[in-house]
């Protein structure tokens, strides 16, 4: 069974900037992937697979004009990925709406992977961060130091709130 707890967040201006960047790169990876898969859907009739959009990742930030790709994790990336790939399989199957292009003024958010985040005692530090993400436990009847979560998304809403959600199985 899984389960998610969702904790307010507290980041420092530092981890606040490495996240904001985060979010950006997730953004336009989302935008411009799927404008890609419009395009070919739309000019070949082709559809596009998961290690096809992977690759076009790993061009991206090859490339000079996006190289700042690397700047951040690239878990949240594959995420990202891998979230449009299932989206647009439920477009196919009748189960979705086509998948729309993300907004930078509505809610940013970005996935973690076990790979990308270490959460010991309570503690929790993302990858590309040097210091521990500060966030408010608020469930009494669980531990947090306990707590063995299999992904972790950070999320900020438009009101400028930030949030910290572990999914536990």
């Amino acid at each position: 069974m899984r389960t998610a707890y969702r904790c307010r967040a507290y980041p420092t201006p530092e981890q606040a900037a490495v996240l904001n960047r985060t979010f950006g790169c997730v953004r336009l990876v989302w935008n411009k992937t799927l404008s890609e898969r419009n395009r070919r859907y739309r000019t070949e009739g082709a559809r596009t697979s998961y290690r096809q959009t992977d690759a076009a990742l790993t061009e991206w930030k090859r490339s000079e004009e996006l190289a700042f790709l690397s700047e951040v994790s690239s878990v949240p990336l594959q995420q990202t990925l891998r979230h449009q790939h299932t989206a647009f399989g439920n477009f196919f199957a009748g189960r979705a709406h086509l998948p729309r292009f993300k907004s930078r003024t509505g809610r940013q958010s970005a996935h973690y992977t076990r790979s990308a985040f270490r959460m010991r005692e309570g503690v929790l530090t993302l990858a590309k961060t040097a210091m521990p993400l500060r966030f408010v436990w608020s469930f009494g009847d669980v531990d947090v130091a306990a707590l063995n979560p299999t992904m972790v998304v950070v999320s900020r809403e438009p009101d400028g709130r930030w949030y910290v959600t572990f999914a536990v199985d």
